[in-house]
């Protein structure tokens, strides 16, 4: 079979489209079906949405609040958000209520029915497996897929400076008492041989949002045992932290400490440095 070729009718057809409002999942699916390779598919989506979606001007090389004059409260579209709490590095900036407590209740009773065995990326294949080291049950939202995703998705855009078409779909975790995930990091080791392949799909990714759906009665702190630093879940909340390499020397070692009493349920937004199709 002679190699497909990405022509130019190719990406204007994939612009207009996007234009038109369709997602880049969909995208995907309609040049699968008509024939084209998937990774071929994949490659001609990110590089002509990623040359079409430029960031935002004054936007850094990573995810970044715009925190220039030590504001208390940020616009993030159609929410104010407070700042409670920063540090430099790790990079890691605490808000309060990113999500109303309705927004809260709305995207766990969405997740509910749909929720399965966490999984980890399984670094040999660049695909996913059960891991001991995490113990909570997820599930994830295509981007977009329901108007609350799509608010939320924007709003986390205009809050970090980051175009929602480099943002992985939306995770939500539930932990049960006991449950945990212990000390990771969230970037993609280079060294590992899987990590080619889950590169292609927008690159590496670059910072992490965790929003607290409840307030658990007891435990279930997000923690960064490098720099002595815990995160409360409380309802609405959010931790946002960043890393421009994908290095141990960003100090960007977290996990969420095991719940203690109640149940814990959390929302989290992957970052990518590219288009992620």
């Amino acid at each position: 079979m002679s190699p497909q070729t990405v022509t130019a009718e190719l990406r204007r057809w994939i612009l207009s489209q996007a234009a038109a409002g369709c997602r880049a999942e969909d995208l995907l699916a309609a040049m699968k079906r008509s024939g084209w390779a998937e990774d071929v598919a994949r490659a001609a989506l990110e590089a002509t949405l990623a040359a079409a979606a430029p960031a935002p001007a004054g936007a850094a090389s990573v995810p970044e609040p715009a925190l220039a004059g030590a504001p208390g409260v940020l616009r993030a579209g159609d929410r104010e958000v407070h700042v409670l709490a920063t540090m430099a590095l790790p990079r890691v900036v605490v808000f309060g209520g990113l999500l109303s407590e309705q927004e809260c209740d709305e995207l766990v009773a969405l997740a509910q029915p749909r929720l399965l065995r966490s999984e980890t990326v399984d670094n040999s294949t660049g695909g996913s497996e059960v891991n001991a080291a995490r113990t909570s049950d997820g599930m994830f939202f295509e981007r977009g897929e329901t108007p609350l995703i799509e608010r939320i998705e924007r709003r986390i855009a205009e809050l970090v400076h980051w175009p929602v078409e480099r943002g992985e779909g939306l995770q939500v975790l539930h932990y049960r008492p006991g449950a945990q995930y212990k000390p990771h990091h969230d970037f993609f080791d280079p060294a590992h041989p899987g990590t080619a392949n889950i590169l292609r799909r927008g690159g590496q990714r670059v910072g992490t949002v965790v929003i607290y759906l409840n307030t658990p009665a007891g435990g279930g702190a997000t923690t960064f045992p490098e720099v002595g630093l815990e995160v409360q879940p409380i309802k609405g909340n959010a931790v946002f932290f960043s890393y421009e390499r994908p290095l141990a020397s960003t100090r960007t070692l977290h996990g969420g400490a095991p719940v203690l009493d109640g149940e814990k349920w959390v929302a989290t937004k992957w970052l990518r440095e590219g288009v992620f199709v």
